[in-house]
């Protein structure tokens, strides 16, 4: 063979070899790996929810009762909401300025609830799981205070606010360690607009749960950036149709929240099949072409899969503790089709249709 068609021979050779990776795709698929063979598997429906506290006008209880009627009806046995867990943002207070910005925005501060237990963050996590080992069948009024109290000095609001709920109105008061301030907040975020109130802990109170597992990680956000810049690129990369059509979506089914099933409504729109290649389109997809030098886009996509896949792992931790659990795991709308993506991959998680269950 000629010199120079033996050399295009090996690099035509080369382009096409597995070692390139062009071509390759692995030959296992957890996903085809579905169990268990006998027991009942664990069920995880991913619901995703506006921000409640960002939609227009009251949002109150008999708004959400419709969907909380639905949700109810499906039994969940373990609900996961978008927060940080105690635990995360105390390792993210230890790095300082690093993670500064995310403990700001996104960690409750158990300061006042620690110096009322008398118990760290560690401490007061590691007592919540001692007690729900040999939680009574019907706790006392002072039991469930004295819980709640520990909840919040291990950085689960939340789950603090489950306790509140659960507790008789003429129970809810300062006693059993919590002083009069952190009971008014816990009054105060019965009726707060925010699925964490409104749908989270109402829901769980409702089905006689004990608690609710926050899953959030924003531990990835703590790189160095030049904001301005970032921000900037980001902004036009969302400036494109598919955006625009999503901002329309959203006015409309939030002009229709005054009608009897107009909330549920929008959570239907945002749990539709379609929602998340859309969001895709408009968001993560456009960012992912964003033409920067410094590639401000691919950084961001980088944060988004990081952020969700720990999230992800923190509900497959979840689904560890009590093989066979039905999860409800309520998430900002954009994560859902990420969730449920990932999810799929685990060899003991069966997803359930919202659409089904918001019928």
């Amino acid at each position: 063979m000629h010199t120079s068609l033996l050399g295009a021979a090996l690099c035509l050779t080369a382009a096409l070899s597995p070692a390139s990776g062009q071509e390759y795709r692995p030959s296992f698929h957890p996903d085809m790996l579905k169990g268990p063979i006998a027991g009942r598997p664990n069920e995880v429906l991913v619901l995703g929810t506006p921000h409640l506290s960002q939609l227009p006008g009251n949002i109150g209880p008999e708004m959400v009762e419709p969907l909380l009627t639905r949700l109810a009806r499906w039994k969940p046995t373990a609900i996961a909401n978008e927060n940080m867990s105690g635990l995360l943002c105390f390792s993210l207070r230890a790095q300082g300025e690093r993670q500064a910005s995310s403990v700001e925005s996104y960690c409750y501060d158990p300061t006042a609830a620690g110096n009322a237990a008398g118990l760290g963050v560690p401490a007061a996590n590691a007592e919540v799981e001692r007690r729900l080992a040999n939680w009574p069948a019907s706790p006392s009024p002072a039991e469930r205070r004295r819980l709640a109290l520990l909840f919040l000095a291990a950085g689960e609001p939340t789950s603090a606010l489950v306790q509140w709920l659960r507790l008789p109105a003429t129970e809810r008061r300062a006693a059993d360690g919590l002083t009069a301030d952190l009971a008014a907040n816990l009054d105060k975020n019965t009726a707060r607009k925010s699925e964490d109130s409104l749908i989270v802990a109402a829901l769980a109170a409702r089905l006689g749960l004990e608690r609710v597992w926050g899953v959030d990680d924003q531990s990835s956000s703590g790189a160095p950036v030049d904001d301005k810049a970032y921000g900037a690129a980001l902004t036009a990369a969302w400036d494109n149709p598919a955006t625009k059509a999503r901002i329309a979506q959203g006015n409309a089914l939030s002009a229709g929240l005054g009608r009897p099933d107009g909330l549920l409504d929008l959570y239907r729109a945002y749990n539709a099949p379609a929602y998340g290649a859309e969001a895709y389109r408009s968001d993560w997809g456009a960012a992912l072409n964003e033409p920067s030098l410094q590639a401000y886009g691919r950084q961001y996509v980088a944060y988004w899969e990081t952020r969700n896949l720990r999230m992800v792992a923190n509900i497959r931790a979840v689904l560890g503790w009590k093989p066979g659990t039905r999860l409800l795991a309520v998430v900002g709308a954009s994560h859902k089709a990420y969730y449920e993506a990932y999810l799929n991959q685990m060899h003991d998680a069966k997803l359930v249709d919202a659409a089904l269950v918001l019928e």
